[in-house]
Parts: structure tokens; sequence; C-alpha cells
């Protein structure tokens, strides 16, 4: 991983690794991979030693983008169980990093709001993972995120599978 390289944190999204910073932290010098994202203009610092440990990963390719907009028109899954236990299923899908799973989740969730509406838990958990999507897609289709907003957004707006 170098400096101006295009990553996705898992549960945080993708962003440019800006800088690497040395910081102590209890006594001890560490350096740490600065990421500047692209949402929210937020900077998250990783320490450039668990690199491998949280899953930071490239961006997806652009044709593998193929693949999400293939499972964004995809039927929904089922809800089926509590809230609580659909929560923690899609937040665990969600931790594994893959942009399909994140996909899937985010259509999922908002089909299902479209419906009936979900929990508040499950909608900060459909923003995320929207939020996710959209700002590995930036970087993968090298657009800007409004106009990837609008592509999603398309692409549910035609998703009319019910539950």
């Amino acid at each position: 991983m170098h400096v101006g390289d295009k990553v996705v944190y898992p549960m945080h999204g993708a962003g440019v690794i800006a800088g690497i910073e040395k910081c102590e932290v209890l006594g001890e010098g560490k350096s740490y991979y600065v990421l500047q994202m692209p949402l929210g203009n937020m900077k998250v610092m990783i320490p450039t030693d668990n690199v491998d440990n949280i899953g930071l990963r490239d961006i997806i390719s652009e044709d593998k983008v193929g693949e999400v907009k293939d499972v964004l028109e995809d039927k929904p899954e089922k809800a089926s169980g509590s809230w609580n236990r659909r929560f923690h299923a899609n937040l665990d899908r969600m931790k594994t990093g893959n942009i399909c799973d994140v996909a899937a989740v985010a259509r999922n969730l908002i089909l299902q709001d479209r419906q009936r509406k979900v929990s508040s838990g499950e909608r900060r958990l459909m923003d995320l993972a929207r939020q996710i999507l959209i700002s590995e897609l930036v970087y993968a289709c090298d657009k800007t995120p409004d106009e990837v907003e609008g592509w999603v957004d398309g692409i549910l707006a035609k998703n009319v599978y019910t539950h």
C-alpha cells in the first residue's frame, strides 16, 4: 500500500491513502495510513502493521461493477426472523468487505424499507451499506458521488421485486 492508492476499509468504505503519519500511542511510536474518504470529507487513520487483519483491500476493477449492478437488480432476499437477528446477519455480511455482499445488504434493506419501514437500527445499517457501496463505486467508475448515487437509485427504483 502506497500514498495515492485507492482502497476499501470494511465498514467505513473507500478512500485514498493521503499519507503516512507517525504517532505516539501509549509511549510507543506507530505508523498510520491516513485514509481520505470521498463522502463526508472524513479522515481515518489505520495502523500500517494491522492492514492485513482489518481487511484493507484494493478498489474493485471496472469490470466487477457489472456484478454489483446484477446484485442490485436481483430479487431481494426474504426478510426472516426478528429485526435484531437480521441486523446482526447483515452486519456480519458487511464486515466481509465484499462489495457484492454490501450491495445485497443495501438492496435488501432499501427494498424492504419501501414496503414497510425498517427499524431504526436497520435504517442506520441501510444508510451505512449505501454509503460504503457508493464510496467504492465512485472510484471504480471514476464518477462523482452524486452521479453514482443517481445510478444506484435508478437501478433500485426499477427493482420491483417484493418479498
